[in-house]
């Protein structure tokens, strides 16, 4: 085959000097085409193979952030839910710091009321054991002792309600154990079971709250 474009060329040359360089050189640029063609089969491979692992690539980095993405917001429902119960612990702590400071303004006074009472119980027995008949013009030194007893224990009770502090005489009211102590009980005819016949001591409540029971005798049944 060699030989035979060999004849072709030298019969040639000399009529076709440029029929013959093409023939010449074929050869070389079907070699060099043919390396060209293989070289994009290359290329177009090489860019197929990189395309897939950029895929493949892209498909690992997207899952690893949709993990990272899930695990930070379950970090951050936990943050929140710790925040908020924080915050209701803190407001808990604070209404009840709160509540303790307004019962401390309004209960702060209790054991000096309780001391105050045994002194209205006094004044109060004095002015009971004075004899009514005896408080007349005649007697005008137990009639200003009397006048005095009585306004005193009228402005003690004054201040003991400024403060809170109120009395309570229950008689003919329902027994209560919160507000009343029973001395005794016994059956009275015309009187409700279960109401209260005789005060013997009076009781009082500061701010709503029992501070002393009244000591009462409850009528019972028959």
């Amino acid at each position: 085959m060699a030989a035979v474009a060999q004849c072709v060329r030298g019969a040639l040359r000399p009529r076709f000097p440029l029929l013959s360089f093409s023939l010449r050189t074929s050869p070389r640029l079907l070699c060099v085409a043919t390396q060209q063609k293989n070289t994009g089969q290359n290329l177009e491979e090489d860019q197929s193979q990189s395309q897939n692992e950029q895929k493949v690539e892209t498909s690992s980095a997207e899952k690893t952030l949709t993990e990272e993405k899930a695990k930070l917001e379950e970090q951050l429902k936990e943050v929140n839910d710790k925040y908020k119960r924080a915050l209701a612990d803190a407001e808990n702590v604070r209404q009840r710091s709160q509540k303790l400071v307004e019962e401390a303004k309004l209960y702060g006074i209790q054991s000096f009321c309780k001391d105050l009472l045994e002194v209205a119980d006094i004044l109060e027995k004095a002015t009971e054991s004075v004899p009514k008949e005896e408080i007349k013009d005649e007697n005008p030194h137990l009639k200003s002792l009397y006048e005095g007893l009585v306004m005193t224990e009228v402005q003690i009770q004054k201040v003991f309600k400024k403060h809170g502090l109120l009395r309570l005489n229950p008689v003919g009211a329902k027994f209560d154990p919160y507000e009343h102590e029973a001395l005794f009980h016994a059956p009275m005819e015309g009187k409700e079971p279960g109401t209260i016949a005789l005060v013997s001591k009076i009781g009082y409540k500061l701010h709503g709250r029992t501070l002393r029971p009244a000591l009462v005798g409850v009528v019972k049944d028959a």
